[in-house]
């Protein structure tokens, strides 16, 4: 059995939960949000009682097993979602490196000849904070917000992959606190024999 899977999902004061077969539907004060369970995994939602419960009605079944745990969490993403939503912010490092919202999409200028143009996805939201960088030291910072965690975790994955942060000077678009494992340069020595 999952410990995760085992959890009851605490349903928030706002929050309206509504099963219609596999189809689970929740409600909040930042949206709606819907998912399609697995047919071998049990949920009970108890309104009344605010919560959901996962069961796994099929433990010796390996994918049955897999499937418990996994669906406990993308339920508990869907209300968390509806009820305070998620954020990830970014920083991008790199002299005279920017970031500017044009025309629905998100627009990059880390290095490259070209901007790097990225459509934002349809319930995100970008906040800029600081849009270009000063120096080495200044990051250009910026948030994504939304109520879908795999949504936003995707369009936070494409961005970074644009411009990955390099291990010498670390520049590059980095998720906020993100340790880079930086590497010593080449080191010169003066003409002395």
């Amino acid at each position: 059995m999952s410990r995760i899977g085992k959890k009851p999902i605490e349903i928030p004061a706002g929050v309206k939960v509504e099963q219609n077969g596999t189809l689970i539907r929740a409600t909040g004060p930042l949206g709606t949000l819907e998912m399609d369970c697995h047919p071998r995994i049990e949920v009970e939602v108890d309104q009344a009682g605010g919560t959901i419960v996962v069961k796994n009605d099929h433990p010796e079944d390996r994918q049955s097993k897999q499937m418990h745990g996994t669906m406990r969490a993308l339920l508990s993403n869907l209300v968390i979602g509806v009820s305070r939503g998620f954020e990830k912010k970014i920083e991008i490092y790199g002299t005279g490196y920017n970031v500017k919202i044009q025309g629905g999409n998100l627009v990059l200028q880390v290095g490259y000849c070209s901007l790097t143009e990225l459509a934002i996805p349809k319930g995100v939201k970008v906040d800029i904070e600081v849009p270009a960088t000063r120096g080495n030291d200044v990051p250009a910072r910026f948030t994504l917000s939304s109520i879908d965690k795999h949504v936003l975790g995707q369009f936070a994955a494409d961005i970074r992959s644009v411009r990955p942060p390099e291990p010498y000077q670390g520049k590059g678009i980095r998720y906020a606190g993100e340790q880079v494992r930086r590497k010593v340069g080449k080191a010169f020595t003066s003409g002395a024999v």
